[in-house]
């Protein structure tokens, strides 16, 4: 099956699933334009604005194996980037930092290498990552013990307030 994005002002307003058969030309070739021109006659918008999307790409990888397609699968309130053809989210916080070889916006300070942190001799495993927008840091828990993130030494710290 295929996946198209309707758009408006390039946003994404709906995505709609077509049968692979719609697609294909007089050489049994797949042609996104047969798919837009198929929606455009079903919804009798001859003017609406299509734009093929794939199910199985996410941050400019496709997760079997195959090529990735306009670095994200689209979803309803994404934005499609004509100048990059590709889908990406909104930016959530202004001090996000978009990606370009994934097409995603991510915190300013790097996802922690590392979800491990030795206790008493022992290692285990954080559970709970989240950023902290406020703090401007990532967080994580272990029992019930606070750790940050300490971009400098690469390591999680316990986190005393």
């Amino acid at each position: 099956m295929a996946h198209f994005a309707r758009l408006v002002n390039n946003a994404v307003v709906t995505v709609v699933v077509v049968n692979n058969d719609v697609l294909l030309d007089e050489n049994g070739i797949e042609q996104e334009q047969k798919g837009i021109d198929f929606l455009r006659s079903t919804y009798g918008e001859p003017l609406s604005e299509w734009k093929q999307t794939s199910y199985n790409t996410y941050h400019g990888e496709h997760k079997l194996g195959g090529t990735p397609f306009r670095k994200n699968y689209a979803g309803t309130g994404m934005v499609y980037d004509p100048v990059r053809d590709c889908f990406y989210g909104p930016k959530p916080y202004e001090n996000w930092i978009f990606d370009e070889s994934k097409a995603a916006f991510f915190p300013p300070i790097e996802m922690p290498n590392s979800f491990t942190t030795t206790i008493d001799g022992v290692e285990v495993e954080l559970v709970k990552l989240a950023w902290n927008q406020e703090q401007n840091r990532w967080e994580n828990m272990y029992d019930t013990t606070s750790y940050i993130w300490n971009p400098v030494s690469l390591t999680w710290e316990v986190y005393t307030p």
